[in-house]
């Protein structure tokens, strides 16, 4: 018997030995797993950290300016206006032109006055050739134009009388100057170095309106944020409070009413889990569109609770308002064109006279060595006349017409000045007072936190209704969404003074930027 026990034994050791190799290796493969799912965990948490961003909201502010969408639209249109006011510079200085026909060859039959007077058609083979440098400076003063040219032609007949012969024009200088016309270069000079700095001031506030926009898309994520937070923590407390009714219900300590009320609000609390996550995701893809963050999966934000310490005195906002503002200056601009409409309306089509005037020296030889020898002088002298007669009453009823507008231009120009001093210090009156709000909603907030936990604990012990409940959470929700509102407000007033007044109140100093030419 002890040597069948023996023999068994002996048997059972291979056995022995293989399930210990086998719990080794499925030890090994299990630990091999575990590791492997870790490493994967750390490199996706470590690409999730890659992808994700913080942010304040001044860095957010000053990110959108160089590369939000509405910055690159902002450059392109004082490049726009930069590159229209270089255009207009341009036409106030010597232009100097050169053309030339080389050759202009002419082969058909002509009608020729002969020697004798009579006429006759004859067929005519020629090659001509004319090179003609003018130089033209425009008279903004004056409205009028002087010249300089030069010129050279040459002449080959082709055939049986072949010949060649020059002519040229050494140098001619001549001035053409309208007398009593509409002199539009003048008007110019007043109004487009105008236009020019409108574009300027109106490039600042649009850069002071991207961050306006930026102020408002920042907050629509923080308060996306925020709400997805009020969502968890209302799921999480429902969910409790549910088990807990359930419990007394099933005690007959509540009704049934009370049960179906708080399941209600479960149902309620997954739903609104639901819609702050998609607020959350498009308020997210919303502000990485406007900031250029294609790579970025995820913004976290921090809130900005710490304001600034400083008042806006109105009349000094008013006043820098008026001096740098892009609409201010454009009501200057549209009086001074309403007066150029009137006095264009009285030029036109009224008596006027036309001078021009030239002197140079010319001189034409068959040689092209004898070309320049000796030229001869040359006049002329043009004075030409425009009287209208009758036109049934046109040019009157076209300067009553321009009259007419200038005086409603100026009246509503004058309400319009008037209503936007009034717009600037309703700006800093709300400016000035959101501080205060900003305090009051969120000691409101504080408040409404400890009244629902107060409420919450009432009720786990029976002193309250569920209504209360509900009531302590709806304001404990909407006490922290009115403080970030609040915020929102207080920065998107302090960026639309900024835009208004081109002032950075905080620090004292005039707002500058660099205008983008290339």
């Amino acid at each position: 018997m002890l040597r069948v026990i023996g023999k068994v034994s002996r048997n059972l050791q291979p056995v022995t030995r293989n399930k210990s190799l086998i719990k080794h290796g499925v030890s090994c493969i299990v630990f091999s797993i575990v590791i492997v799912i870790t490493c994967c965990s750390i490199v996706a948490n470590a690409q999730n950290l890659e992808n994700s961003i913080t942010m304040t909201l001044t860095e957010v502010v000053e990110r959108a300016k160089i590369h939000s969408p509405d910055a690159g639209s902002a450059n392109n249109r004082f490049k726009n206006s930069y590159w229209k006011y270089k255009s207009y510079k341009a036409n106030y200085r010597p232009l100097v032109d050169l053309s030339a026909t080389a050759p202009d060859i002419n082969r058909s039959i002509s009608r020729i006055t002969l020697d004798d007077g009579s006429e006759a058609f004859i067929e005519t083979s020629s090659a001509n050739s004319n090179l003609n440098l003018n130089v033209s400076q425009n008279v903004g003063f004056t409205g009028g134009n002087v010249f300089l040219s030069s010129n050279l032609q040459r002449i080959d007949l082709i055939g049986n009388n072949k010949s060649t012969s020059y002519l040229t024009t050494p140098i001619q200088i001549g001035y053409t100057q309208p007398l009593f016309s509409f002199n539009n270069w003048r008007w110019q000079q007043k109004i487009e170095p105008l236009l020019f700095e409108e574009a300027q001031r109106k490039y600042i506030e649009d850069i002071e309106g991207v961050a306006v926009n930026a102020t408002n898309l920042y907050f629509d994520l923080l308060r996306a944020a925020i709400n997805l937070d009020i969502a968890i923590m209302n799921k999480a407390n429902n969910d409790m409070l549910y088990k807990i009714t359930q419990g007394r219900y099933n005690l007959g300590k509540i009704a049934e009413n009370e049960l179906l009320q708080m399941e209600l609000s479960v149902l309620n609390s997954n739903i609104a889990l639901a819609q702050s996550k998609l607020e959350l995701q498009t308020s997210t893809l919303k502000l990485k569109s406007f900031l250029g963050l294609k790579d970025i999966s995820k913004i976290e934000l921090i809130n900005p609770r710490d304001i600034p310490d400083f008042q806006v005195d109105v009349d000094k906002a008013i006043e820098l308002a008026k001096q740098n503002s892009q609409e201010m200056l454009g009501y200057r601009r549209q009086l001074i064109e309403a007066d150029r409409d009137v006095l264009k309306a009285k030029r036109e089509n009224r008596f006027d006279v036309q001078l021009y005037a030239t002197y140079g020296l010319t001189q034409s030889s068959n040689d092209l060595n004898d070309l320049y020898s000796n030229p001869n002088d040359q006049e002329r002298f043009r004075l030409g006349i425009q009287l209208p007669i009758f036109d049934w009453g046109r040019s009157k009823a076209q300067i009553k017409m321009a009259e007419a507008n200038s005086d409603l231009l100026r009246t509503n120009t004058e309400q319009q000045m008037l209503d936007y001093d009034q717009s600037i210090y309703l700006k800093v009156m709300q400016f000035n007072m959101q501080r205060d709000q900003l305090y009051i909603a969120q000691k409101a907030d504080t408040i409404a936190q400890k009244r629902y936990e107060v409420t919450k604990q009432r009720y786990l012990i029976g002193k309250i209704v569920i209504t209360d409940l509900n009531i302590a959470l709806a304001e404990k929700d909407q006490s922290k969404r009115s403080f970030v509102e609040s915020l929102r407000n207080f920065w998107v007033n302090y960026y639309e003074l900024r835009r208004t007044t081109h002032y950075d109140f905080e620090q004292n100093t005039m707002i500058e930027y660099k205008e983008p030419v290339e």
